[in-house]
C-alpha cells in the first residue's frame, strides 16, 4: 500500500469513527502497514531493551517546589507553560524512562527527552486529532530518541522531528519548545510552579544517574553517529535553534557567568538569544516587533527588560509593565549535547 493510500486509510477511520477524546488508540494493530522508512535502515540501531521497556510515564504527579529537598538543586529539569500552568520534569527522572505523556491545562503533551543526546522537545499527542500517547521503541537514530504513537504505531525519530516508519511516515509533530535551567533557577523563576515528583508508579533510583561516566567523557559514545562533528567539544551543551531549515548552535559564554542577551538574525527572522551559564540557560525569542532588550542580572524571575518598561521572565512572559500578560513567541530549539547536532545536521552554523 503507498503512503498516500496509507494515510488516506487512517483519515477515512477517524471519519467514520468520529473525534471524540475519549476513543482508545487501535492497540490491537500488530505493527505499521508500511515498510519504508525515511531514514537508512542500516543506521536504525536496536538497543535491545524493546518496545517499553523504558517505561513512559503516563500519570505524572507533581508537588510544589518548596517541597523538592533543595539537595537536588543543582540538577537539570525542562518546564513548559500553557494557559498560565507552568510544570517542570526532573532530568534524573527523565533519564529512567524519557518520555511523560502529560495534560497541562488542557494541552496534550508529550515530555520527550534522550539521555544519550541530551535533547529534550514537547510533542503534541493528537494523531489524526485522536488523544495518543508515545513510548519509547527501543530503537535509536544517530543515538537519539525514537519515540511510537500508541495510536498509528508508527515511529518517529525526536531530533529530526519527523515521523520515520508507519502509517504517519513523512508527518510532522506539534512541536513546543521547552526550557531547561536547573532546578535552584527554575524554582526562583517559578515558585508556584509544579515539579514532577517520584510517584510515577516504578521503582526507580532516581537519584542515580544510570549511563555511568557517558555525560562526563567526550570520547564516550555508546552507539555511532551519521556524522562526528569536531568543531566542538562532544558534551558540550548548546542550544539548537531549528528556523527555515537553517540550523544554529549557540553555546555558553565561558567568559560571563551572568545574563547576556545576543540579538540574531536568521533568514531575515529576527531572533533573541538570551543565556547565563551560571544559572545554566540558553533561551530563544522571536519578538513582534523592533525594541531594545537589557539584561537582569541577578533578578530571577526577572531576566531582561525593554526600553518599553516591560520586565519578562524565563519563559518570554511579561510579569510587569505597560504590556504585563502579553508572551513572546519562541522558535523550534532544544538544548542538547554538541555531537548530537552536528550528526543530524553537518550544516547547523555555530555562533
Amino acid at each position: 500500500m503507498s503512503i498516500n493510500l496509507q494515510k488516506v486509510f487512517w483519515l477515512s477511520l477517524v471519519v467514520l469513527i468520529g473525534c471524540k477524546e475519549d476513543i482508545p488508540p487501535p492497540v490491537e494493530q500488530e505493527g505499521p502497514l508500511s515498510t519504508d522508512w525515511l531514514i537508512p535502515l542500516e543506521e536504525v540501531i536496536d538497543a535491545g531493551v524493546g518496545m517499553d521497556g523504558i517505561p513512559s510515564v503516563d500519570t505524572p504527579m507533581f508537588s510544589q517546589p518548596f517541597e523538592i529537598n533543595s539537595a537536588f538543586d543543582d540538577n537539570l529539569v525542562l518546564g513548559i507553560e500553557h494557559e498560565g500552568e507552568v510544570r517542570a520534569y526532573p532530568i534524573p527522572m527523565l533519564n529512567w524512562h524519557e518520555i511523560v505523556n502529560d495534560d497541562v491545562n488542557g494541552l496534550l503533551v508529550a515530555i520527550t527527552y534522550c539521555p544519550l543526546t541530551g535533547t529534550g522537545i514537547g510533542w503534541g499527542r493528537r494523531i489524526f486529532n485522536f488523544p495518543s500517547t508515545f513510548g519509547v521503541s527501543g530503537f535509536l537514530f544517530n543515538t537519539n530518541l525514537m519515540p511510537y504513537d500508541r495510536f498509528s504505531r508508527s515511529t518517529w525519530s525526536q531530533q529530526r522531528l519527523e515521523c520515520v516508519h508507519g502509517n504517519m511516515i513523512g508527518s510532522r509533530p506539534l512541536t513546543y519548545t521547552l526550557t531547561m535551567t536547573t532546578f535552584r533557577s527554575w524554582k526562583q523563576a517559578f515558585p508556584n510552579s509544579k515539579i514532577m515528583n517520584a510517584n510515577t508508579g516504578f521503582d526507580r533510583r532516581y537519584s542515580e544517574y544510570p549511563y555511568g561516566f557517558y555525560r562526563s567523557r567526550d570520547e564516550l559514545l555508546y552507539y555511532p553517529v551519521s556524522n562526528l562533528d569536531t568543531r566542538l567539544p562532544a558534551k558540550e551543551w548548546v542550544l539548537a535553534v531549528l528556523m527555515h531549515d537553517h540550523p544554529k548552535a549557540y553555546q555558553f559564554n565561558e567568559e560571563k557567568d551572568g545574563t547576556e542577551i545576543i540579538p540574531d538574525v536568521i533568514n531575515d527572522t529576527s531572533l533573541l538569544i538570551v543565556r547565563s551559564k551560571r544559572d545554566h540557560y540558553i533561551v530563544a525569542f522571536l519578538p513582534s516587533e523592533e525594541v531594545e532588550f537589557t539584561a537582569i542580572q541577578d533578578g530571577l524571575p526577572a531576566i531582561m527588560s525593554d526600553e518599553k518598561g516591560n520586565i519578562y521572565d524565563l519563559l518570554g512572559r511579561v510579569i510587569d509593565g505597560p504590556d504585563k500578560g502579553m508572551k513572546l513567541a519562541k522558535p523550534v530549539a532544544m538544548m542538547g549535547y554538541w555531537f548530537s547536532w552536528g550528526s543530524f545536521y553537518p550544516e547547523i552554523e555555530i555562533y
